[in-house]
Parts: C-alpha cells; structure tokens; sequence
C-alpha cells in the first residue's frame, strides 16, 4: 500500500470521527467509530483500523480532542504550585466580584481558587507596568521557593509575577531555575502575555493543571506511532499546531474538537460565497455555534471554561449541553434537556447498549426521523423498542403519548441551540437573521431546519460529509499559531517604534515553530486585530485589518465599530489596549467535498411514517443522499440519510444538491 496518507481524526465525546485522504490518488475513506474513553490511543488505532489503515500507512496524523475540555469541566485537574510577586499570592483567592448565583445565596457565590493557600508561594521581585524594574529577582528567594515547592505534591508549577507581560524577564528566569527541579512549567508570559492579574493567573495555572494530562497522552501517542508519521493537534484558534509547542501550551487544545469543525464551516463558506453564516454542530453530548463573517471564524480572547477565566485567543463558538445524548427529564413539572448527557457509554437508548433515560436520539427515533431498520455505518443497529421504552415513562408523567412527549423534547432542545444562536450575533451587532445556517455533526442536520424557522433564518446548507465534518476540518486545516499582548499606547501619543518592536517580538515568538517546521518568512500569512477602547473603559473592541501607521485612521475604525456595536459614539481620547496576530501557512483547499456527486437513482428507497405534529404521523419519502442527482430538488416532508447522518425536511422545506454534493435547503414555512 502506498505510504502517503493524510488522516483527520476527531475525537468527540460519543463518536470518533475519520478521514483519510491519499493526495496523490484522490483516494478518499471515512468512518465513526465508538469513542474509546478509557485508552485515547487505542481510539485512535481503531479509527485508522475503521477506514483499514496501519500507523506505518500514515504520513500526516492531525487530530481534534476534547480531552482537555472535559477535564477541566469534570475538575479532573493536576495539583498546581503556584510562585507568584510578593504580596500577590492571594489572586486567585480574591477573584473578581462577580457573584456565580446573584440571588441564590445557599450556593457558594464563587469557585474554591484552583490552587489552595499552602501551594500559593511568593517570590522577591517587583516590575512596573511598563516594564521598568523596580526590584531585582533575588536568587536567595528563588532558591527558598523552589524548596518549598519541593515538599508539597505539586504536580506542576504555575508562574505569575506582576507585569511580566511588559518585561518576561524576571519569570523567564524563575522558569529557567524551576525546570530543573520540576519538569512542568507555565509562564504566564507565555501562556497570556496581558494585563489583567486575576485573568493571566487564572488561565496559567489552568494550564498548568493539564500539563501532565496533555504531556502524558503525547508521550504515548508519539512512541506508538512511526518515527516517519508527523502529528499535529488542532488547536482552539482554528489550525494545527505541533507537539512540542503544545506540551508547553497545553491549554490551546480547550476547544480543539469544535474549532475543526468551525474552520473547515469557514472553507465552505468561501467556497459557496457566503458573507454570513452560522455553524451549527450538533454531536453526541453538545450543540457548538460560531459566527463566520467572510469566510473567516470570529475569535474571542476571553472566554470561560467550567467558570474558570480562559484569557488566550480561540474560535468563538458557544456551547451548549444539548446533544444526540442529553437527557430529558421533568424538573418541577418543567421538561428540560441537558446539560447531562449518555455520552459514548452506555449512550442513549436507542443505541441498544444499555442506556436507562431517555435522550434526545430516542426522541428523533420514536418520531420516525431515524430509520430503525437501518445499520448506523455498517455495524450499528437502533433498538426502537429501547426508545419507546425509556421515553414512555417520561410520557406517562407529562400525561401524553409517547410520540407528543418526544416532540417536546426537539423542540425543547432546539429552544436552547436558538438562544445560542443569538448570544452569538446579537453580541457582535449581527442580524441573524440574514445569515445563512450550516448544519454538521452527527445530529446538526437533523434539527437544522426547525432551528432556522425558529430562529427567522431562510436558508440551511448541509455540506457533503457533514457528519464527519470535524475530521475533515482536521484534515485540510492549516499550520498557525495566535496570541495578543498588552500594549496600552494612546491614541494621542502613537509610538510607531515601540509599537513595531511589540509587533515583531510577537510575530517573531509565533512564527518560531513554524520556522522550525521548515517553513520561511515568505510562506507566512499574518492577520493582525487591534483592541481599542476609550479612554477608562474596561473593555475593548476588537478592529480587524488595523491602520497601525495611520492613528487617526485606527481612531475612526473605532468610532465606526462602536457605533454598529453600541448604537452611539464620541469624539473622546482612545488607547490602543492591546494587539494580536494569527500567524499561518496557508494550504491549497481547491474542494472540501471528498468526492463530486454521481450520476445515481433520484427516486426514495422507501416511505415511512414521521411525526411533525402530536396530530399523528406522516407519509415521509427516504432519499438515499449518494444517490441524489446533481441539482435534484426534494420537497419536504422528506428524509436524506447518508451511512451516519439523517437531514431533515419537514412539511413545508425544500432542498437542492450541487455538484460537490451540498444540500441548499429553503427552510420554508412550518406547516
């Protein structure tokens, strides 16, 4: 077998995702199978065995996890020491004020700090906001810490000392020092070069607390692959980045799995020519959305993850816990769904493993939009029976039939996944309205069309391979790296020296593995964003393409963004808070259809019985989606199923397919 495979992997919390693709045959194969949770790389070699490959087949491995996501959810953390400026040890403890329950007051009004007192350590040194040293680093006092830290359990060590991100030297020393007694090491200069003391020291002993989780799994994945296969990890920001690089930023892998998918919904999105759309990925255990405006995914630098601060640029999606998996229950007479979930074991229902609560895939199964009759990808068989069983008893306390009580369950979690969608446009000054839904995931195209009339969306575009659409997002990604740094230059006293100093150190620091990846200069693309804000705001808004040569230009850039953002504007004194750079290698994506459609029977393989409506069922044609004819049009009701996926037209949709396989939906009106 020719050694020249590229493979994609996602690794979901209820489905691993594949894609192989041979470059120089155009030999394409993909499959799910089952997430190993127990052994991740025993997963992996089961996903390249799903798709008959071997380690020795592969020359470039790049995958997506939510490992790191579900470790910090659970609170499945290492033990963290944290060195920190004398008289700044406490930071985490005091947090911020903002209270987790305002009104509840029986729940703690915050989280315990991440690291406890007895491992929170300070040391001698003191440096200025601009970067001045005010207080040598003293090595006696380092050597008093590092003993310290010698007799706790500490895991790994977190380093925050104030104002590191104006001038690293006094942590890079203190790092320096600590490595040769403790292998595991976060500076947070290098982790979230910005102001902000509670933040920045938040997010590096967060990542501190995954180092040994994310060192220990890459250890065992690099010795059980070929010396010959690269491997990469996708990372939050929306490419791959390489093992070396992530071991010392482990944190980037916190929404691996959804930022794949999310960037490989941007190439579509160029490749259609859509200025505005929003993906919706729907898998097993959640419902991730993102806004994608020319092609491009927006990116936030401040998000929170198992309500601990995050502060390090990631693709802005919005999770929800409203997956196939969630689970549907009576809460004082109120039917909710999630944010619990059957994950990958036992699962749902349906999946005939055992699984004991009803779920949002039993729900879709009773009402007809899956096929009980059919084999899931050639090996998984639906148990109806399971389905009816596990929502009966949720039925019977709703006082309805089974087939009502599974219509509000959709419909509840599409409520959810419709909120989400808004929190994503109405925060960035968006419509939603005139955007287009891109519909992926296991389950995404199933509840697409619901969710748009819902929401006032008029077109859904299910691409080709949508339920492996992460994995292919993996596959195609490109090689980059992102950070922002502080800066605080106002707009009336512009330094353009300092300002280009701050620059090339920051693209000089991104671009460092790329270079040792063997690319140059020439090959990099770098996409710079400016947060600015007036004068004595707390927060800034974020101006891409920034005039950095021409202030007064960057001041009206401003003004325009604020006014579309907040409705109004002033004349008032601005600062240039803070810049960050996105640093790449692009790659060639002529096409992200892995195959064109064929000539094929356009006719329905059989009519089964769907629920709608709680009046009874409907006659519902089922259309092979290998089989569509380029341009064929479909009035709903009808189902498109591929071997792992399941679209959705109600009474009222309509579709089209193009010649990459694209499904183009008019959402219509409900009926």
């Amino acid at each position: 077998m020719t050694n020249a495979w590229q493979v994609g992997i996602d690794i979901g919390g209820t489905f691993t995702d594949v894609v192989a693709v041979q470059p120089a045959t155009g030999d394409a194969r993909t499959a799910k199978v089952v997430t190993c949770v127990d052994d991740r790389v025993a997963g992996l070699q089961a996903a390249l065995g799903a798709v008959n490959l071997e380690w020795s087949d592969v020359d470039d491995l790049i995958h997506g996890t939510t490992m790191v996501t579900n470790a910090i959810v659970e609170n499945n953390l290492a033990r963290v020491a944290l060195v920190a400026t004398r008289g700044f040890s406490d930071t985490l403890a005091i947090g911020r004020q903002n209270r987790r329950h305002l009104y509840n007051l029986d729940l703690p009004s915050k989280l315990e700090p991440q690291v406890p007192e007895e491992r929170r350590f300070e040391v001698a040194e003191r440096v200025d906001f601009q970067g001045r040293v005010l207080k040598d680093l003293e090595s006696d006092s380092i050597d008093a810490v590092i003993e310290r830290i010698s007799e706790t359990d500490a895991e790994a060590v977190a380093v925050s000392l104030m104002h590191s991100y104006a001038n690293p030297g006094h942590e890079e020393e203190l790092g320096y020092r600590l490595r040769e007694k403790f292998p595991l090491v976060a500076l947070s200069n290098r982790v979230n070069p910005e102001a902000r003391e509670y933040e920045r020291t938040a997010t590096t002993a967060l990542s501190a607390s995954i180092m040994p989780l994310v060192a220990g799994y890459l250890d065992r994945l690099e010795a059980a692959m070929p010396e010959r296969t690269r491997l990469h990890l996708f990372h939050s920001a929306g490419g791959m980045a390489s093992p070396a690089v992530l071991r010392d930023l482990p944190l980037s892998l916190a929404m691996s799995g959804p930022a794949a998918g999310v960037a490989a919904a941007g190439q579509i999105a160029s490749d259609l020519g859509l200025d505005q759309v929003l993906s919706f990925d729907m898998g097993g255990t959640t419902t991730d959305v993102c806004l994608i405006l020319d092609g491009k995914a927006q990116i936030s630098s401040d998000r929170s993850l198992g309500d601990r601060p995050m502060r390090q640029p990631m693709v802005a999606v919005e999770a929800i816990g409203a997956g196939g998996g969630s689970i549907a229950r009576l809460d004082h007479g109120a039917l909710r769904v999630g944010p619990e979930s059957a994950g990958a074991d036992p699962g749902p229902a349906c999946y005939g493993r055992g699984g004991e609560s009803p779920t949002v895939s039993d729900a879709n199964l009773v009402l007809g939009y899956m096929d009980p009759n059919r084999v899931i990808g050639g090996n998984m068989k639906l148990d109806i029976e399971a389905a009816r069983s596990v929502l009966a008893s949720l039925a019977e306390a709703m006082d309805m039939t089974p087939e009502a009580a599974a219509l509000g369950v959709v419909r509840v979690a599409n409520s959810a996944m419709v909120r989400a969608l808004r929190r994503i446009t109405v925060e960035r000054g968006i419509d939603g309205r005139g955007c287009i839904l891109l519909a992926y995931g296991g389950a995404g195209p199933m509840h697409a069309v619901e969710v748009a009339r819902a929401f006032g969306i008029s077109k859904v575009v299910v691409p080709a391979n949508s339920s492996v659409f992460s994995a292919l997002g993996c596959v195609s990604a490109e090689m980059s790296y992102s950070q922002q740094r502080t800066l605080r230059m106002p707009g009336n006293e512009w330094d353009v020296k300092s300002l280009d100093e701050a620059r090339l150190s920051l693209k000089e620091r991104l671009a460092a593995p790329l270079k040792a990846a063997g690319h140059t200069d020439a090959e990099m693309v770098v996409v710079e964003i400016a947060a600015v804000r007036y004068n004595g705001q707390s927060y800034a808004i974020e101006i891409s393409n920034p005039t950095f040569d021409n202030p007064d230009q960057l001041g009206r850039m401003f003004v325009k963004r604020h006014q579309a953002l907040y409705g109004f504007a002033t004349q008032e004194p601005w600062e240039l808070v803070s810049i960050r750079q996105h640093v790449s290698i692009p790659r060639s994506h002529k096409n992200m259809a892995l195959a064109n459609v064929k000539a094929g029977s356009n006719e329905p393989v059989k009519i089964t019985n769907c629920f709608f409506t709680a009046q009874g069922g409907v006659p519902t044609p089922r259309y092979n989606r290998a089989g569509l004819e380029s341009n064929q049009a479909i009035d709903g009701p009808a189902i498109i199923e591929d071997e792992w996926s399941t679209v959705i037209l109600p009474p009222g949709a309509s579709s089209t397919v193009d010649a990459q396989g694209h499904l183009h939906i008019d959402v219509g009106a409900s009926s």
